[in-house]
């Protein structure tokens, strides 16, 4: 299964494993999973650290480095996910997470979150 990571599940995975549920952690370790993360999600790291927010500390240089050396697959933002924005109604305000959804469903991926927010919409999340 090809797997799409929101910000805070790639945060929990590279320096947090304890916050993982059980099945996060399994989805994680299970080879037969391709894992990703977003260009959006190193974006969104930048501007929250630079906020000086306590969750979002990390060095996002680093953290890009160590996910690529792990064998995660960097996916860009591109215009065809920003305009897949349009079609889902607005039940989540977070852009970051709202990009992250709109990725996932144009690149065929599952995203995987904790966030329950993004679960109102539907098909295509799973609970980390």
């Amino acid at each position: 299964m090809r797997l799409l990571l929101d910000t805070h599940i790639l945060l929990w995975a590279a320096g947090e494993p304890e916050k993982l549920s059980a099945a996060g952690r399994n989805l994680l370790l299970d080879r037969d999973n391709s894992l990703h993360f977003s260009s959006a999600s190193i974006w969104e790291i930048v501007i929250k650290r630079g906020l000086g927010r306590d969750d979002f500390q990390v060095d996002p240089a680093r953290l890009r480095k160590l996910l690529v050396l792990n064998g995660y697959t960097e996916i860009p933002v591109i215009a065809d996910h920003a305009l897949m924005l349009e079609s889902p109604p607005q039940l989540h305000k977070d852009p970051f997470d709202r990009i992250l959804l709109a990725q996932a469903r144009s690149e065929g991926m599952q995203l995987v979150s904790s966030d329950s927010q993004l679960f109102r919409y539907g098909e295509g999340i799973i609970r980390a």
